[in-house]
């Protein structure tokens, strides 16, 4: 399909980079109901778990050993902690594939993806537009569950230094400047998640494709990484090295784990966004 921003001829005043601005399209997408609900659901974590600790009582540990789940009730540092522990491995692949995935496929869903390109939006503009608000709102999510869980927890356990399973604690500013690490680190971990439901959202046009392929991918992922028998092949799997943020929150961070996680997330997700550009600039746009 071919738009007036393809022809060689342009009305006078037309600017590409003008067209479909940043903040437009977020405010389209902070109006829509899936937003909401998402965001509430991630709201409702820390709530949800503080409640559970209430009724059930603090965790312990168990046959001695104590884990980073047993000392979720010692501060509000503590409690984020573990909220970003039960949640990076699948609670939080689900906003960010939503958020990717969602975005290009809907317009296609509607019928107004050729009407966009036709205003004219150039394409390589649209899918960087949507492209951006859908990362930005997927970091929006990662930092939504941990704040709530800062507020949940210094209500419920009182704000103070984070402690260590293995031994020692870090005070609260340290904390929290190893848990804004650990948020960064967690959302370049989901760049290939993104990548991929960004890439799946311009070859359909059934949102709940793109955005089921990406999350159902990314489990088998991780039962891929359970298999011990692949030897070091795990390390070519993105979901070998979700966890590698908790070497963050040790009185002497190690970095190597995050550093090999960041490249082999980088990697993917590049090769995934070229394939996004390339195969859309070259698509038929019939929806």
């Amino acid at each position: 399909m071919s738009t007036l921003a393809e022809s060689s001829e342009v009305a006078s005043g037309y600017r590409a980079g003008r067209t479909l601005p940043l903040r437009v399209e977020l405010v389209r997408q902070l109006k829509r109901r899936r937003t909401l609900v998402m965001g509430g659901i991630l709201a409702a974590l820390p709530v949800v778990l503080a409640v559970a600790f209430a009724i059930g009582g603090g965790p312990g540990g168990r046959s001695g050993r104590v884990t980073l789940m047993d000392t979720a009730t010692a501060s509000a540092a503590n409690f984020a902690a573990v909220n970003l522990f039960v949640s990076a491995g699948f609670l939080l692949v689900i906003p960010v594939a939503l958020f990717c995935g969602d975005t290009v496929a809907s317009e296609a869903s509607w019928s107004s993806l050729r009407y966009l390109l036709a205003a004219p939006v150039p394409r390589a503009r649209l899918l960087w537009s949507k492209l951006v608000v859908g990362l930005g709102l997927s970091l929006a999510a990662m930092l939504l569950l941990p704040l709530v869980a800062l507020a949940v927890g210094t209500a419920a356990y009182g704000w103070g230094p984070l402690e260590i399973p293995t031994g020692g604690a870090l005070d609260a500013g340290t904390a929290a400047q190893r848990l804004l690490v650990v948020v960064a680190y967690i959302f370049v971990s989901q760049l290939v998640t993104a990548a991929l439901a960004f890439w799946l959202s311009t070859r359909t046009d059934a949102p709940l494709g793109a955005v089921g392929g990406a999350v159902g991918l990314t489990i088998v992922g991780n039962v891929l990484d359970a298999v011990t028998a692949l030897g070091h092949w795990r390390d070519f799997l993105p979901a070998h090295w979700q966890y590698a943020w908790a070497d963050a929150v040790q009185p002497h961070p190690e970095w190597s784990g995050m550093i090999q996680g960041t490249a082999v997330s980088v990697s993917y997700a590049l090769v995934l966004f070229a394939l996004a550009f390339r195969g859309f600039a070259r698509k038929d746009v019939v929806s």
